[in-house]
């Protein structure tokens, strides 16, 4: 018979020290998986109470480890598609075929709604082509993408995208005629409207403005771009791996979109423990995307989130996306 253990406090620490160590140790692959299933099904859970189209890819770099929800059914991409317009523009600088620091000239015929500064500015304004690609990237501006993708070619944007392996992502029109659409919607007869008569009239604002717009971000033959999560993931990966530009034009990239101006979706819960090198796509309250990078200790991780069709709240939708990024930094250290 074992004699019987006096409750010694000094006893006591030591147990409770080294069942702490043992709770301490690096989990076995059984509990990894456990625990990378608890993950997706939170990060599902979180989608899934959307009412709205969504999908998300997520891989953290120095594991490889990932999460999937739906990751490969295509997606409007909205602005996220501007990325692959800026990896050609600094291909092409570094092939010669751009100067990146020469000026152009913004006339009243270049400017575009939606978002972005430069339409606020007076005509004649003249920035380089890597101040319009930076606002192309960090306020989304339609006026720097629209003479970006006429000075780079969209045909040789989706031609980069084929050559480099990419099946589904594609850009598919300018903002110019996105916009010019909504017109055309409203009457066919506003199909002859210019870019600068799009541009002085706005957006429709008719009682039937908002169902229409609604049916327009959900049909797949008039996105301005369209992706998968884990398409779009990839090439963040290659961007940051510097696979697709030279270490100093990939580092430039990474910079420009660490500089995004807008923080409500990804960056929203983690923006004081993490970096977030990132691209929103908007067309609130039908759709909000984020992908991005997100640099933290134990980290970075690619992720990228799709909300298209959204018919519920707009606020929750971007306070899912920051809920999302935060589990992704707690679980993946």
């Amino acid at each position: 018979m074992m004699p019987r253990l006096k409750r010694d406090p000094i006893c006591l620490v030591v147990v409770l020290v080294a069942v702490a160590a043992i709770i301490g140790c690096r989990p076995t692959g059984q509990e990894s998986d456990v625990a990378e299933s608890s993950l997706e099904a939170r990060v599902r859970a979180r989608l899934d109470s959307l009412d709205a189209r969504t999908s998300l890819y997520a891989k953290h770099l120095p594991s490889g480890r990932e999460i999937a929800v739906r990751a490969d059914q295509p997606m409007n991409a909205l602005s996220v598609i501007k990325i692959p317009i800026m990896v050609l523009a600094y291909r092409d600088a570094e092939a010669g075929r751009l100067d990146l620091d020469e000026r152009y000239r913004i006339e009243p015929e270049d400017l575009r709604r939606g978002s972005g500064l430069l339409q606020t500015f007076a005509s004649g304004l003249e920035p380089t082509y890597r101040d319009l690609v930076t606002q192309m990237i960090i306020t989304s501006d339609n006026t720097a993408t629209d003479i970006m993708i006429r000075r780079l070619g969209l045909e040789r944007v989706n031609e980069l995208l084929t050559d480099l392996g990419y099946e589904e992502t594609r850009l598919r029109t300018t903002t110019g005629q996105l916009f010019r659409r909504t017109w055309e919607l409203l009457d066919p007869a506003h199909a002859a409207l210019s870019d600068r008569e799009v541009f002085e009239r706005g957006f429709p604002g008719d009682p039937g403005a908002p169902d229409r717009h609604f049916a327009l971000e959900g049909d797949s033959t008039q996105w301005l771009g369209r992706t998968t999560a884990r398409e779009i993931a990839r090439l963040l990966e290659g961007i940051h791996r510097a696979e697709l530009a030279t270490p100093e034009s990939s580092q430039e990239m990474i910079r420009i979109l660490r500089r995004q101006f807008y923080s409500s979706r990804l960056p929203q819960r983690i923006r004081f423990r993490a970096a977030v090198a990132h691209k929103t796509g908007d067309w609130p309250p039908y759709a909000g995307n984020d992908v991005g990078i997100l640099y933290y200790e134990g980290g970075p991780t690619v992720v990228a989130v799709f909300t298209n069709q959204n018919r519920g709240d707009f606020f929750e939708l971007e306070a899912s996306l920051g809920r999302i990024a935060e589990d992704l930094i707690i679980a993946w250290r």
